[in-house]
């Protein structure tokens, strides 16, 4: 548990830059802070994107992005390490190797591999590369249903993807179910003794931008606040829910999620 009352645990977020702040690197600076955490941060990808898509993306180098995140985690004591949009089998290669060098620190993967508008953003080469290099070194991803069933390479059920995406040894997964056509969004945890918790919300009208990157951020910061896995995902799972039922609107498209709700409100 981090007990430290006056310094914050560190997160180090690694993931793509969007400059509508929605999304990306500034949601996670936003949702890390709003859940007690610092945000130390590497870009991978530089995006051009607004509220209703990504319309180009640019990777920076492999060796930069390690380069960056070294600095951080040989100076900082990095509580959690959270992964977003990677790009390319080069970066998610890169980034297999740095959590190689520091198997002691929680992470949890956002595995981004499309876009709310349905974009692609994952090659065949990259989901191979997550499957057999990145998924064993997490300790928690968190897929929507249909980025579940990509990375396991079926039209499974649920349940049964959660057991492929365990088999190929991650130690938990967190499978939204924003996706699926029901009234209520149901997210589901599983480790690997089965479903160990299950939460339902009510679904909100609309399309948000950023959400999954404010959920797995969330999570991040409160496993570096010492949290458990189940506590950590309920906690992010209800900051998320508020972020998105508080969400406004920036651009012509997607709502972004107020993830600053807490002090807006207080300067309200």
């Amino acid at each position: 548990m981090h007990t430290d009352t006056h310094n914050p645990p560190v997160v180090l977020s690694i993931g793509g830059h969007d400059p509508g702040g929605g999304a990306g690197i500034q949601a996670d600076i936003e949702a890390i802070a709003a859940n007690g955490g610092h945000a130390a941060t590497v870009v991978s990808c530089l995006t051009i994107q607004d509220s209703c898509d990504i319309h180009a993306l640019h990777q920076v180098d492999s060796a930069l992005m390690t380069a960056q995140s070294k600095a951080v985690l040989n100076d900082c004591e990095v509580g959690a390490i959270k992964l977003g949009l990677l790009g390319s089998p080069q970066l998610a290669q890169a980034a297999s190797r740095l959590l190689e060098e520091y198997p002691d620190i929680p992470v949890v993967l956002d595995p981004v591999l499309a876009t709310g508008a349905g974009t692609d953003l994952a090659s065949e080469h990259l989901i191979r590369v997550f499957q057999k290099d990145l998924l064993p070194q997490c300790n928690l991803i968190t897929p929507n249903s249909l980025e579940a069933r990509r990375l396991s390479g079926a039209n499974l059920s649920v349940d049964e993807c959660a057991r492929d995406l365990l088999d190929k040894g991650v130690k938990s997964v967190l499978i939204t179910g924003t996706h699926e056509q029901t009234s209520i969004v149901s997210n589901r945890l599983y480790n690997d003794t089965g479903l160990i918790d299950e939460s339902q919300w009510e679904r909100l009208p609309g399309e948000y931008h950023g959400s999954g990157c404010t959920l797995a951020a969330a999570v991040a910061a409160s496993l570096a606040r010492g949290c458990t896995i189940i506590d950590a995902v309920r906690l992010a799972q209800a900051f998320t829910w508020e972020s998105l039922h508080r969400g406004f609107r920036t651009g012509r498209c997607q709502s972004l999620p107020d993830r600053l709700y807490r002090l807006n409100r207080q300067s309200r």
